[in-house]
């Protein structure tokens, strides 16, 4: 595993100009694939070669992806020590109390201290904790706008499209294809609204997973030999309320969610 504690660790020694000379969109984005084991820091062209020579035995293997969702989640923890809660209940939509500072994550209670603990209804695993923690952080207060766009036209949604299509919508297509009560379940147990006939599919409901990133729903069912067809659109404000990385990790976490569910009911997506 990489010596690095975190991602955060080799962005330090970043310049931080974004130059995209290393192919990378951001500077931050290099140094989680360094952190990674999937880019080495010599493959920074504005890095002076005293940091490199300095460095470079910090980087080992590849970590897991396991170990990257932990310590994203580490990193995360820590940089909500710095930011006033109290300030941030407005713009992300929620409520500060007795310390706490309480947002709806898919209708139900989710709460924050100034430490970094998590309290919910939920179960709090890092698909979910990590985006939320982000949401928290960067959220900028901007009010929805009633446009529904797909995720590849979301600010750098191009780029990451092809990964969340086979990781969110088609795999909740496959849940949506074979377990009955999803939708009656994403009502019940996630507040979910029903949204009329949106694109002409045959089910369209709304969830709300984060107060200003609403996600409709939208299924067409298998018929005169058609193949089903399952798609996810967001609030056209989406990219300014949770960057990017965000929106996939909140929809990727969804799909973990009902895998689990459905296994529970016996089955398999």
């Amino acid at each position: 595993m990489s010596e690095f504690a975190n991602a955060m660790e080799v962005f330090k020694l970043l310049d931080k100009s974004n130059c995209r000379k290393c192919n990378e969109q951001t500077c931050l984005a290099f140094a989680s694939k360094v952190f990674l084991g999937d880019r080495h820091l010599d493959q920074c062209p504005v890095l002076s070669r005293k940091i490199i020579e300095k460095y470079q035995g910090k980087q080992k293997k590849k970590i897991t992806l396991e170990e990257y969702r932990e310590s994203m989640l580490a990193d995360l923890k820590e940089e909500i020590k710095f930011c006033d809660l109290k300030n941030a209940a407005q713009r992300v939509t929620g409520d500060f109390s007795k310390g706490k500072l309480t947002i709806r994550v898919l209708g139900k209670q989710f709460s924050i201290d100034p430490s970094g603990n998590m309290f919910s209804d939920i179960h709090i695993n890092p698909w979910i904790a990590a985006p939320v923690l982000g949401y928290i952080l960067h959220c900028k207060g901007v009010p929805l706008t009633g446009k529904w766009v797909p995720f590849r036209e979301l600010k750098g949604g191009r780029e990451k499209n092809g990964l969340f299509v086979q990781r969110s919508e088609k795999c909740f297509k496959k849940i949506a294809d074979n377990y009955t009560n999803l939708f009656k379940d994403l009502i019940l147990l996630f507040n979910g609204k029903k949204a009329g006939n949106h694109y002409e599919s045959d089910i369209s409901l709304v969830i709300y997973p984060l107060p200003r990133l609403p996600i409709l729903i939208c299924y067409w069912k298998k018929e005169d030999g058609m193949e089903s067809d399952f798609h996810l659109f967001f609030d056209s404000s989406a990219d300014m309320n949770a960057n990017i990385d965000i929106v996939y990790g909140i929809a990727a976490g969804i799909v973990v969610m009902f895998e689990k569910i459905s296994m529970k009911h016996g089955v398999s997506p």
